[in-house]
This record gives structure tokens, sequence and C-alpha cells, in this order.
């Protein structure tokens, strides 16, 4: 069973006890600080593998408790949450380095697959750390080897990467496509922009549409809020998107578009928006 330890800093106690008893059964261990001066104390303390930061505190506000996070502490994942979601904050949040967002009131499905999302990637960053450590020999990112295979791949992210056009990663599972992809943005002009990823393979049917392509307030039951997509919280950033194949026929042809054209359009929307990723 995961034991994963995860910090919530919000000043809502309705909102500690949620995740707490969520995560609980998922079998995370779970950390509540109801101000941002506790939590960043818990996270200097702790060691967390994930945090889940409220933008709107008193006192510190989410957006400053990040940048003071990102002083001592680079590669903690954080994930914001607010009540208060417009596109300028949940992009400045990006900007920042939070991993992704969610809106109040939380959607508990959507909870366990960003978690899920994230420990994926804290643990290839764990590793990744790790082999250098132990190794000394890290290039590219993270990225380990000497072989005549890897070193070709390593040349054709130099070629590719300042170049702003839609790469295809081949590979089989586990065999580090994320990490060229990352290391593709981090060569990019858009190297300072987010970097957003998007694990089809774990996304729920039911969800699969919203969380690319975000949804208006009350285009479906349950929709109490619009929310953004990835595909906006990636603006002037890139979008990787991991096992696409498991994705229906029905989204592939939205995504075709979203890829070709740099145009989106919510669940629930009217009108197209154009967006500017890779």
């Amino acid at each position: 069973m995961a034991r994963e330890k995860i910090l919530v800093i919000d000043d809502e106690p309705d909102i500690g006890w949620l995740f707490s008893k969520i995560l609980s059964e998922e079998g995370y261990k779970v950390l509540i600080s109801l101000n941002g001066e506790e939590g960043i104390s818990k996270i200097k303390k702790e060691k967390p593998d994930l945090v889940f930061l409220d933008l709107k505190l008193p006192g510190m506000d989410g957006m400053e408790i990040l940048q003071e996070i990102r002083t001592f502490n680079k590669d903690l994942l954080v994930i914001v949450l607010t009540a208060y979601e417009t596109v300028k904050t949940a992009v400045e949040a990006m900007k920042l380095g939070a991993y992704d967002y969610l809106s109040k009131p939380v959607n508990i499905e959507r909870i366990k697959t960003t978690i899920k999302n994230a420990i994926r990637t804290q643990t290839l960053i764990k590793d990744a750390n790790h082999l250098k450590k132990t190794t000394g020999k890290i290039d590219f990112d993270r990225i380990v080897g000497n072989s005549p295979q890897i070193k070709e791949v390593l040349d054709l992210v130099k070629k590719v990467a300042p170049h702003d056009i839609t790469v295809l990663l081949r590979g089989a599972s586990g065999t580090g496509k994320e990490l060229i992809a990352r290391a593709t943005h981090n060569r990019s002009n858009r190297s300072d922009k987010p970097f957003v990823v998007i694990d089809c393979a774990i996304l729920p049917d039911t969800l699969v549409e919203s969380e690319i392509f975000g949804h208006e307030k009350g285009a479906f039951t349950g929709a109490s809020e619009r929310k953004l997509g990835k595909f906006e919280l990636a603006q002037e950033g890139t979008v990787f998107l991991d096992e696409i194949g498991n994705l229906t026929p029905q989204v592939q042809v939205k995504l075709l578009r979203a890829i070709q054209e740099r145009e989106i359009e919510r669940l629930g929307g009217e009108k197209p928006i154009k967006v500017d990723v890779r």
C-alpha cells in the first residue's frame, strides 16, 4: 500500500477533513496546516512528497507561499486549490512552478487522478536525483546513459528542441518518454513557461474531455464552476500527452484539431479558444 506523505495547506477545516478522509482511505499519510507559515515549517520538517496549497489564505497567500517553497525546494510538486478560479491566477501559479490546480468544490475522482500523476512524476525526479548522486553520470535533465542509442536520441532532442513543431515520441512504457519530453521543453524557446503532463492512461472516461479542454459552469451535472483544461494551463508552454492511444476516437479527433489549429473548445462552450502551446 502507498505511504506517500501529502501535506494540505488550507484554512478551511472542512477541506482538511475531506482530504484526510479520502487520502487516508487511499493509503497516503496526510498532514494538515491551516496557514502558510505552519505549512512551510511542515514542509521543511516532514518533507512531504506532495503539497495541496490553497491560494486564498490568511497572512501569506498561496502565491507567496509557492514562491517561498521554490527558494528551498525546486522539485516539490505543489497542486494549488482555489475557489476564485480565473485564467490569470491559474496560469500565474503554473508559471511559478505549480504542478496542477483544482477548483473548489473539489472533485474526488480528479483528486485521485491528479495525485497518481503527481506521484509518478515525483518518482521520476527522485530516481533521477539518486542516479546522479550514485553514478555522477547525468545529462540532459536527469537522463542517464552513454550508449550509442541514447546518444542518438539526445542528438535528435538537440535538433528538434529549438523548432516550434509537434514531436511524436514512441517507446514502450517505462522507457523515459516523459524525460525526453521535458528535455525537449527545457531546450526550447518555451522553457520558462509551463510543462503540463496529461496521462491519458489513467484519466476516467467521464473526465477526459474536461481535463484536457476544460468546461463551462453548468456544462454537465456537477459542473458548478468553470474549469480550465490542460491546454489553457500550458499557455505558451508545452503539453505532453502520455499514452495517447488510450483515448477514444472521438476525443482523438478533437485533440487533432487542437494540435493542428491550436484551438480548443471547452465543454459547454459556445466559441473556440486560441491556445499557444507546443
